[in-house]
């Protein structure tokens, strides 16, 4: 990697370096999502269902950044790549009500199972090529996490 748009894929694609962490990078970027929509969904006032679009807005800078992170590792799914795993959590997220730790931690536990077990289709969306197989299977398990903490919501559980 030689060009300056190298060093910003890396960044985006490690979710500024939390792919670096030597042990779990995926939970680790997961965390780092946290993070990042805690500080808009509490001091912001941002409600969390935004953070859904806020992972519309990010998806194909995001997929460039994998592709550009895959050339780079030359491999296909890098483990450093973790902006993947910020996208799902956010779509998950996206499903809670309020910033509420129960409903949090539960996002935060189904989003990593889903993505850890990959339920039919999500295993299929990493056959995509490049960057795009990268991000849409935890876009999958993101989505099956919302639908999830949104029928615990609906019964109550939440």
């Amino acid at each position: 990697m030689s060009r300056p748009s190298d060093a910003a894929a890396l960044t985006l694609a490690t979710w500024f370096g939390c792919g670096y962490f030597p042990k779990g990078p995926g939970t680790v970027g997961s965390l780092g999502a946290i993070g990042a929509a805690w500080v808009l969904a509490g001091p912001l006032g941002v409600p969390p269902v935004w953070l859904a679009a806020a992972a519309g807005a990010l998806f194909l800078p995001s997929a460039w950044a994998a592709n550009r992170a895959c050339e780079h590792w030359q491999t296909k799914d890098p483990q450093r790549v973790v902006v993947d795993e910020v996208l799902g959590q956010w779509l998950a997220l996206a499903a809670t009500s309020a910033l509420e730790w129960r409903s949090w931690l539960a996002a935060f536990l189904l989003f990593r199972a889903f993505d850890i077990l990959k339920p039919f289709p999500v295993g299929a969306l990493e056959r995509l090529p490049g960057g795009w197989g990268v991000i849409a299977d935890d876009l999958g398990a993101g989505l099956y996490a919302a639908i999830v903490l949104t029928l615990l919501r609906w019964l109550h559980y939440l």
